[in-house]
């Protein structure tokens, strides 16, 4: 599904949206073999394949407690999840960065430490316990690989005229991914002015704002657009059935490609109604062999430090790592000042 749909997608094998309402704190509730979760989409298989379908089947084949899901846009689940905050609806929320940090400044988030996040580095969960990456991941673009015989280098590249109107970007602020373009121009570009004054410039380029990452990939493969943003896990589980999606990381000129951890990551939300239903699935998620099949079967990367995987996936998804410049954002200042830096891009491209 798409990263970052406007109308957040409910699993309808599952129990319907009224009961979410009525749950809200009961002895009933707290009872119930069931546990919510809020999620950033990527994680499950368009056709049932992904490792949300196998870790949820997993654990409600060994629990009995049945996982009722909810996905959405990075900041979208997160809204939500705030605009419930006298009523939580949700037991888990798991989104991308810089959502999980302001989920966790607006006290949308318990501390609690699920087993196997003392394997988990320091960089990939919240200093206060109060949130942990179950899938580490990282950003990227993808280009069409028919149209493009070589994939772009640079982001100066981009301003070439052959990309005017094929060129597309999801929106800083409302997509995860989107808000990781902003992020990394201001990181590559050495400043938010040098990011915003290039920014302004691909304009010319750009179709327009997207509220969706995950749409953009098929319109790449299709060749209805030559580049476009995402990120490592959920192009490379989609090339596997888009035969044209290749994977590239930009660079300024003259630089190396860069990159940086975007992780999903996964929280126990504040006075949750299944509580401990929810600690159940934090745990199980980061179990070993949940982790092994991180790469496996969802394209991502392991959280966990102690499991090295060896499958295909993950020797492939290694490789093209292979040679890229990892940075880490300063995602107290970017929640801080998200906001503002959003406005600035809206101001400076007219968005």
């Amino acid at each position: 599904m798409p990263r970052n749909r406007l109308a957040l997608a409910i699993t309808v094998t599952l129990l319907a949206t009224p009961l979410l309402s009525a749950c809200g704190g009961s002895s009933a509730a707290s009872d119930a073999k069931e546990v919510t979760v809020y999620s950033a989409d990527g994680l499950k298989g368009e056709n049932g394949d992904g490792w949300y379908d196998q870790i949820f089947k997993d654990f409600e084949k060994k629990t009995g407690i049945k996982v009722k899901y909810v996905e959405g846009g990075s900041g979208e689940v997160t809204q939500r999840a705030l605009r419930e905050k006298s009523n939580p609806q949700a037991d888990v929320l798991v989104t991308l960065p810089p959502f999980i940090q302001q989920a966790d400044g607006k006290g949308l988030l318990q501390k609690y430490a699920p087993e196997g996040s003392d394997q988990v580095n320091g960089a990939g969960k919240a200093a206060d316990g109060t949130w942990t990456s179950v899938v580490n991941n990282y950003f990227g673009f993808v280009y069409n690989k028919k149209e493009l015989k070589q994939a772009p280098t640079t982001w100066e590249e981009l301003l070439d005229g052959k990309y005017k109107n094929k060129l597309q970007y999801s929106t800083p602020g409302v997509a995860g991914d989107g808000t990781a373009v902003l992020i990394k121009a201001i990181h590559d570009f050495g400043g938010k002015d040098a990011a915003l004054a290039y920014l302004k410039k691909l304009q010319a380029n750009n179709i327009g704002p997207s509220s969706s990452t995950g749409k953009l990939a098929p319109k790449v493969d299709k060749g209805e657009l030559l580049v476009a943003n995402g990120d490592v896990q959920m192009n490379y589980a989609q090339s596997k059935t888009m035969p044209n999606l290749g994977l590239w990381f930009p660079a300024v000129k003259g630089g190396k490609p860069t990159t940086f951890a975007l992780p999903y990551a996964a929280g126990l939300v504040t006075k949750a109604p299944h509580s401990e239903n929810g600690k159940k699935l934090l745990d199980f998620m980061l179990t070993q062999q949940a982790q092994q099949e991180v790469s496996e079967i969802g394209g991502g990367f392991s959280a966990r430090q102690d499991v090295k995987a060896t499958d295909a996936n993950a020797i492939a998804l290694t490789k093209l790592m292979d040679g890229i410049e990892v940075f880490e954002p300063d995602w107290s200042d970017i929640d801080q000042n998200l906001t503002s830096y959003v406005e600035d891009w809206k101001s400076a491209t007219g968005s």
